[in-house]
Formats: C-alpha cells, structure tokens, sequence
C-alpha cells in the first residue's frame, strides 16, 4: 500500500484570512501595484508606456530634440523652433528691423529655453529645425500619456497565506482588476500641433507571468479566479496557469508583465509602440510529496 503524505494543500486554495505584505517593485519603475498575497490597494497610476509616456517630450520638428541630456519641446508656441546644433529656440522678430536683402532677423533664446536671454539675431536663412512640422510619432506619445494604464494586482493559487503548495500540481495564476486600465478594451486618445492630429489606440496583447524558476507561462487575458468549491477546483486553470506545477520544492516569486499594442495614424504616416507594466511579486512556497510505503 502507497500514501501519499501531503504537506500542504492537496489543490490550490483560497486564503481565508490576510498574510503579511511581501511585494518587490521592479527597478527604476516607480508604478508598479503593491500588495500581499492576499492583495490589497495598488500603488500609484501608471501612465504612457515604454517610451511612451512624457507630455512635455513631443511637440514636432521632425525628431527628437535634446538639450543637457533630456528631451524639449521641438516647437514651442512662445519660444518658437528648436536647434538641436546649439540648443536655442528661434522664432521670427517682431517687428521685424530693416535687413539687407536676403537675411531676416530671429529672436533666439537659448539654454534650451530655460533661463535664456532673447536676442535678436539676423541670419542668412532659418536655422536648422526651423517651420519642420510636428513629428507625428511625438504627437502619439503625447496622445498616449493622457490614458491610463497600470499594472493590474495578481494572485496565485497555491496561496502562502493559506499554506504551502505540492511539487507537480497546478498553479493558477490571474489579475484582480476589472478595469479597462488593466487588462482592457482597447483605450483611444488623439493629439493635435499645428494643424495635424494623430489618434492612437491601445489594446491590450497578452500577460506574461514569470514564475520565479525561470519559467514563463503567456496567457490571453486576465485568467480565473480559482475558488475551492468552483467547477475546476482540483485541476488546472481553464485559461491560465502553470499546469504541470514546480518540479522542485523551494520558494518562488511570481511576477507578471502585461504587453500592450499602441497603434497609431495622423500626417499621412503609421506605427506601432510597444507597452508594457511590470507588476510587484508574490511569494510561493512549494513542498515535496512524501511517499510512504507499508
């Protein structure tokens, strides 16, 4: 005769009652949801995406403009147009003074804009960057920075809270927010400069959950809930989980990334940005079964 000794819940489970809190933010990102594994509030909204946030970033000329290691405004409706090759602003003088045939005289402000003097200078031909329309990938990611999107809560089934899980069996994994911020539908916004308007639409693309063991499991959307007397209780996840289970015992912790689809059109051009949210981790325990023959 075989037993099988669990040390642990046979299946996964929902917790009865809150843990202690045991969450990691990912570096450098200053958004991610905070919680336990029973979870609890989220942190902070997100905002933009990968390269996809900065409402002050954009503004057109035709690329990026950068000044001291950052990026500025390639148009300002005060300043005027930006020089990438010294880090001043122009804009035509009003009024203009008499100039010898051929030259126009520009107000420059420099010090990309900050604390610049303005003076009038008179230049054979606009300077580089000068009258470029607006960038319309620059007016995309100003157009994404004014949607939301976070990173949603998760949980996972076995819970610590609750006890460890057992080598081999399911782990079931899911997002706790029911919120276009989340998880979806598709979030739609638009930008306008000068004239151009660029819309934008974000989809949500799929979840891809680490596992702590340097495994990775992708799922389609948010997963279940699991619950102990549900329809699937005992088996693996309907839509996402790691079904084959931890093949050694130890403790894990789980973290997911959600990755969005940011397509966008305006001035005649097209494209695509990647976006992404790393969430914090939660803990897993898992032990081994103990076989024991008589």
């Amino acid at each position: 005769m075989v037993l099988l000794l669990a040390l642990g819940a046979a299946v996964p489970a929902i917790a009865a009652g809150r843990a202690g809190p045991g969450a990691e933010c990912p570096p450098g990102q200053s958004d991610c949801s905070v919680w336990d594994d029973d979870p609890g509030t989220p942190g902070g909204p997100g905002g933009g995406g990968d390269d996809g946030g900065g409402g002050d970033s954009g503004g057109g000329g035709g690329g990026k403009c950068q000044w001291n290691g950052r990026t500025v405004k390639c148009y300002d409706d005060t300043l005027g147009w930006f020089n990438n090759g010294d880090g001043c602003y122009y804009r035509l003088a009003e009024p203009q003074q008499e100039a010898p045939e051929g030259k126009q005289w520009y107000t420059r402000t420099c010090n990309g804009g900050d604390l610049g003097s303005e003076i009038n200078v008179l230049l054979d031909g606009p300077p580089p960057g000068f009258g470029a329309p607006p960038d319309p990938e620059e007016l995309a990611r100003r157009a994404l920075a004014k949607i939301t999107i976070e990173a949603p809560r998760i949980a996972v089934a076995p819970r610590r809270s609750n006890g460890p899980g057992l080598v081999g069996l399911p782990v079931w994994m899911w997002g706790l927010n029911d919120d276009p911020r989340y998880f979806g539908p598709s979030r739609q916004a638009s930008e306008t400069d000068r004239g151009l308007t660029v819309r934008i639409e974000a989809k949500f693309d799929r979840i891809v959950w680490d596992m702590g063991n340097g495994s990775k499991v992708t799922c389609d959307g948010a997963g279940t809930e699991y619950k102990a007397g549900g329809r699937f209780a005992g088996q693996p996840s309907p839509d996402c989980g790691y079904d084959s289970g931890y093949p050694k015992a130890g403790d894990y912790r789980v973290q997911a990334t959600t990755h969005w689809k940011v397509t966008w059109n305006g001035g005649g051009q097209s494209g695509v940005i990647d976006l992404t949210r790393t969430t914090g981790t939660v803990p897993v325990r898992i032990n081994e079964l103990q076989v024991v023959a008589q």
